[in-house]
């Protein structure tokens, strides 16, 4: 099996991500580039806990065919290629459909990182990519655009968010960074966002009530 130990390097971001509830079902993707010519993507329409090393499938990052791996590739597999090509200096990239930051694509807002240390990690400002539906060119080539050398993280209308990292443990600390500032900003402007209706707002603010352990806010040290 090609880049064994890789594969099941994945399989255990995947199940640190659905432990922290950032992952959920088959939902979201994740990808890394092991060469300069391969990357390994998590299979289409697989639970995370029931995910094995041979199901990761391995991707040729040139034109996505792919290699090798039991099951289909992830339908986003040209998403996380062009992000990929757009951050060589990354090896990860992270999609998940993380409740909180997920409710602020709703909003078709960039997001203003105001604390010091998560822009540091971010950026000060996560863009907010217009909706297309997933697994399309269309949706892989507006994410794609987004990605520059300063682009560490990425908010996708109705949809989800991408984040990279040199490695899996950079991609998570800036997912849970993300997550904590889409928190944070629903913290306090909850009342007044824009967009959304009185359910959704209760829908956030049950979510928000709900996280007994700031562990899941906190960015991992």
């Amino acid at each position: 099996m090609m880049f064994k130990k890789q594969r099941a390097a994945v399989v255990e971001t995947c199940l640190a991500l659905a432990d922290m509830g950032y992952l959920a079902g088959t939902g979201g993707n994740l990808a890394l580039r092991v060469d300069r010519e391969h990357f390994l993507i998590t299979p289409s329409a697989t639970d995370y806990y029931a995910m094995g090393p041979a199901d990761i499938c391995v991707m040729r990052l040139a034109d996505t065919g792919q290699v090798e791996g039991e099951k289909s590739a992830s339908v986003e597999a040209g998403l996380h290629a062009r992000v990929l090509k757009a951050r060589p200096d990354c090896d990860a990239s992270v999609h998940t459909h993380q409740p909180i930051a997920s409710a602020y694509t709703l909003l078709d807002l960039p997001l203003e990182v105001t604390e010091q240390d998560t822009a540091a990690l971010l950026g000060k400002t996560i863009s907010c990519v217009s909706y297309a539906p997933s697994g399309t060119g269309w949706l892989a080539k507006r994410v794609g655009q987004a990605f520059d050398a300063s682009t560490h993280a990425c908010l996708m209308r109705n949809h989800g968010v991408v984040c990279v990292g040199v490695d899996m443990d950079e991609a998570i600390k800036r997912v849970a960074a993300l997550e904590a500032a889409c928190a944070a900003f629903f913290r306090v402007s909850l009342d007044d966002a824009p967009a959304l209706p009185a359910t959704t707002r209760k829908l956030i603010g049950d979510a928000l009530s709900s996280v007994t352990s700031t562990q899941k806010l906190e960015t991992p040290p």
